[in-house]
């Protein structure tokens, strides 16, 4: 697996596969290298967007895999070289978070992420969020 910063050359990708977020949020991230790609093959199969909680501390906001690419081990290297990225940078912390109702919540706990609290949206599962500390 190949995994680079996004770049303007995938913002038609980007912005047709994620609809959590909007053009203008989207140009930005690209521009602050705050958006992984991972391929195979010259293959988009995922990507990883994150950004600075309380504009200090890392929080990766999506981690996504196509079907197919799930269940493979993909998800853990890109998470761990997010992380390493993340501790190049000089941080010494990482969050996430998932809802309670998604089984994101046991990928992270595989990674030594650690439930530290979360809250509750009317009308939604309850939103779990996850801390580790990068040694």
């Amino acid at each position: 697996m190949k995994i680079r910063h996004a770049n303007k050359t995938d913002f038609s990708w980007l912005k047709e596969n994620d609809a959590h977020i909007s053009e203008d949020t989207l140009k930005t991230k690209i521009d602050c290298k705050e958006i992984y790609i991972a391929e195979v093959d010259d293959k988009y199969i995922g990507w990883l967007r994150y950004s600075l909680f309380w504009d200090n501390m890392p929080f990766m906001n999506l981690i996504y895999f196509f079907d197919g690419y799930r269940r493979k081990g993909y998800g853990k290297k890109l998470v761990e070289y997010w992380e390493n990225e993340m501790r190049q940078k000089g941080h010494k912390n990482v969050l996430t978070s998932t809802l309670s109702n998604e089984e994101a919540q046991h990928f992270y706990g595989k990674l030594s992420y650690k439930e530290i609290g979360g809250f509750k949206l009317e009308d939604e599962a309850y939103e779990i969020i996850f801390h580790k500390n990068l040694p």
